[in-house]
């Protein structure tokens, strides 16, 4: 789906959520109005406090994102070519960071993040959605462009094009030569979801019995339809995560992609054996929570994933694919 985002901004709905892999809005120049400025920011990272006030006179890329989000970190790789291309001509990009999950609201998570990501342009902790709302935000990632002047020009969600926003950046640049020409990967043979394993977004579930809060012991079934996974053991549930609650455990998954990741954490560092379609895979180690690959294949294809978990502790949040 694709839309005129300046127009249809203010119709989005109230829930927060990671923009489908793949989809992205049409892009449009207009008068959005003044930018507004930052709010409840807990902390800065890589610069000290900015105001929008003191960015007038610059071109400004507000980038809403959250540490574990495919999409988002899909897009990272322009944000630092278009930072490192065009700072010099008075762009400034800034990552506002508001969580998702719980665990996401840790400073030394974000901290960990702009470190590991290799972030080298200012990021701003937004905890309590105070600049999220602001903004009129829904979605991670999200990019909203401010002219010289403070106003806001442009507004994108989700994923893709991505020649036509460095085209906008070089336009309120002033930088010469040629527009960007670059297709947007094709991620058109992303088949499955995100599959949530919390009961709060819980949708893709196999299970005999109904899902409740608590402590559940699951059994795995014999097969499972497209795009449905499937816990076996003990299990403990709530509104954001399925906690292996003791012994060993295992997930079973059946998907329609390249790529596998899980937002997941753990008490203490557990490693997962993986199969995919009968086959080992490397193992993955999961420590505290973030993204995590776990299979990366060449091809979109379906296939079936195993995980074994030996130890419990282990707390899965979400399958994302690519």
């Amino acid at each position: 789906m694709r839309r005129n985002v300046l127009a249809g901004a203010a119709a989005l709905g109230a829930v927060a959520s990671d923009w489908p892999a793949g989809r992205a809005n049409a892009l449009r120049f207009g008068d959005g109005g003044p930018a507004p400025e930052f709010a409840g920011i807990l902390a800065w990272f890589g610069s000290p406090p900015l105001t929008m006030a003191g960015l007038l006179g610059r071109v400004v890329l507000i980038n809403f994102w959250t540490h574990t989000c495919i999409n988002w970190q899909r897009t990272l790789p322009y944000l630092h070519r278009w930072h490192n291309a065009y700072h010099g001509n008075g762009l400034v990009i800034v990552g506002v960071h508001t969580p998702e999950f719980s665990f996401e609201h840790q400073s030394a998570g974000v901290a960990d993040a702009v470190a590991r990501f290799g972030i080298a342009y200012p990021a701003a902790q937004d905890n309590d959605y105070a600049t999220w709302r602001a903004w009129r935000n829904q979605y991670w990632p999200a990019q909203m462009l401010v002219d010289r002047y403070g106003r806001v020009v442009l507004t994108h969600f989700g994923e893709g094009d991505y020649a036509e926003l460095e085209n906008g950046i070089r336009q309120l640049a002033g930088v010469p030569g040629p527009p960007v020409a670059e297709r947007d990967p094709d991620l058109g043979g992303i088949g499955s979801p995100e599959m949530y394993l919390g009961l709060a977004r819980m949708q893709n579930l196999s299970a005999a019995q109904r899902p409740r809060a608590g402590r559940q012991v699951f059994a795995m079934p014999a097969t499972l339809p497209l795009n449905r996974f499937a816990l076996g053991g003990g299990w403990t549930l709530a509104d954001e995560s399925a906690t292996l609650a003791e012994d060993a455990g295992e997930i079973a998954l059946r998907f329609q992609a390249a790529k596998v990741h899980i937002v997941a954490g753990s008490d203490a560092p557990t490693t997962l054996s993986i199969e995919v379609d009968g086959r080992g895979q490397p193992p993955a180690t999961i420590h505290s929570g973030r993204l995590y690959n776990l299979f990366h294949g060449d091809t979109y294809a379906e296939r079936s994933m195993r995980l074994s978990i030996p130890t419990p502790g282990f707390r899965g949040y979400a399958f994302t694919f690519g």
